[in-house]
């Protein structure tokens, strides 16, 4: 008696979790990390002397900016080795740095206008900081669409990467803008320390970057997870869209193994 192969070996089930035992302990720390920030951030640190409660959006806008840099290079990176490799690894790892860098520029956006409010008067001035912060999100979201636009799959990861590597030039102008024009925006935090920020407020800064480091790593490796999953479906996808094409083209393909009897 002869067994299909489904038979003979039962297909593998499908992934239903991107978790796996590093996510696990990420997403522990993660938990912990936040509490701890917000306990030293909101009841242990002191307000400061002029901004008063207002300054500590610090510990999650500074941090915010910070790995929003990482994670816009990290895309560029990931684009660049695509355009040599080819390989959907790189690909993946690209638009899923491109979903962190995103959201940690629109949290950077909110929190900047918040702490703006009271500092600055306004929500929003076409500051050059913030200005230029605002088109890379407009770019990010440009990103995200093109991601998205229906097309021939290598035609589109070609066009994402080539938009990811034009991230860089943006992102480099929201670094050096404080330097390069005068405008209301403070001058950068983490390159020149403020003198004003020690004891409790610089450790509880410090403990912020840290924790907002492994939050974007636990999100960049399920996001990664997510992505090659969705690039496995639509590999199967188009694979079973060719071979019913193939069926159509030879109709000899489809006659029983058997034959006529």
């Amino acid at each position: 008696m002869t067994t299909t192969p489904t038979e003979a070996s039962p297909a593998a089930a499908p992934a239903t979790s991107t978790a796996s035992p590093l996510t696990r302990v990420l997403g522990a720390l993660s938990a912990v990390g936040v509490v701890l920030v917000g306990w030293l951030g909101l009841v242990a640190s002191p307000p400061d002397v002029v901004q008063q409660d207002s300054v500590r959006l610090i510990y999650v806008h500074v941090p915010a900016v910070t790995w929003m840099y990482v994670a816009v290079f990290l895309c560029a990176f990931a684009s660049f080795m695509w355009l040599r490799k080819r390989t959907d690894g790189w690909d993946v790892l690209a638009a899923s740095a491109a979903e962190i860098a995103t959201i940690l520029t629109g949290l950077g956006l909110v929190t900047g206008a918040v702490w703006g409010r009271p500092t600055w008067g306004v929500y929003w001035v076409w500051d050059a900081r913030l200005t230029s912060t605002a088109i890379l999100f407009v770019l990010l979201l440009g990103y995200q669409a093109l991601r998205r636009y229906p097309a021939e799959p290598q035609a589109r990861s070609r066009m994402a990467a080539v938009l990811g590597l034009l991230l860089v030039p943006n992102a480099a102008i929201v670094h050096y803008s404080v330097d390069w024009w005068r405008g209301l925006h403070q001058d950068a935090t983490v390159s020149k320390i403020d003198v004003s920020i020690e004891g409790l407020m610089l450790f509880t800064l410090a403990v912020s970057f840290i924790v907002m480091g492994v939050v974007c790593a636990w999100l960049l490796v399920h996001r990664f997870r997510v992505g090659w999953l969705e690039r496995r479906a639509e590999r199967h996808h188009l694979d079973a869209a060719l071979a019913d094409r193939r069926a159509d083209a030879d109709p000899s393909a489809g006659v029983a193994v058997g034959g006529p009897r």
